[in-house]
């Protein structure tokens, strides 16, 4: 059972997401916030696996409220829901920590398996997403951060294969295209994903992604 804690100040829109939850087998709402600060409390003392946010609600937001959730270092992951697509509250929320976003309007069965994904530890944002995201965040990023990669500490642990497999996550490939470009099986990589993701203390791919472009290790593709 994926226990939920849903965040949003629009209570029909809580109310069409219990629905949806309380009408499948596999999840359990535990509890409704309707703002940032209630949702901090209610994960401390709920613990769900997982939080569907709202970025926009009153008083403290929903970045806000994902970044206290995940500094906390609790088991409980972040997912963002927008009526917005790529704009900067998105990317604000996954440097805070959350593990993926959607659109408030995508199909019930597309929530229900990011719930998933995101209670099992996986990212939600699609590989071809994460390219077009990254893309536009590094559009707003300063300057220097494209520069040559400095030298963080975390980088420095990653073997040879470990970094070309983050540079590969970083430009939006799956673990299938990874394995064909590489050569290697792709259970051989979903290895060296894990152990890459360790070394660098991202949560998941979408958290890995940013670490890349934050070190400069990877780059904006030319317009």
């Amino acid at each position: 059972m994926i226990t939920v804690l849903i965040a949003d100040d629009q209570p029909l829109q809580r109310l069409g997401f219990r629905m949806l939850l309380d009408g499948t087998p596999e999840t359990e709402v535990l509890g409704e916030a309707d703002n940032g600060a209630d949702a901090v409390r209610l994960v401390a003392q709920l613990r769900p696996d997982v939080v569907l946010m709202d970025i926009r609600m009153p008083g403290m937001d929903g970045i806000e409220a994902t970044r206290r959730i995940t500094a906390a270092g609790e088991r409980t992951r972040v997912l963002i829901l927008t009526t917005f697509g790529l704009d900067e509250y998105v990317y604000a929320g996954l440097r805070a920590g959350a593990s993926g976003f959607l659109l408030k309007d995508t199909r019930p069965e597309e929530l229900i398996a990011g719930i998933r994904a995101v209670a099992t530890g996986d990212a939600v944002v699609a590989p071809s997403l994460t390219r077009q995201l990254m893309d536009a965040y590094t559009d707003r990023a300063p300057a220097d951060q494209a520069a040559a990669p400095h030298e963080d500490p975390r980088l420095a642990a990653l073997s040879e294969r470990e970094r070309e497999v983050l540079i590969a996550i970083a430009q939006g490939w799956s673990n299938t295209e990874i394995a064909d470009h590489l050569t290697l099986t792709e259970s051989t990589v979903k290895k060296h994903v894990g152990r890459m993701l360790a070394k660098i203390d991202a949560r998941d791919r979408v958290q890995a992604v940013i670490f890349a472009y934050d070190t400069g290790l990877a780059q904006p593709r030319p317009n």
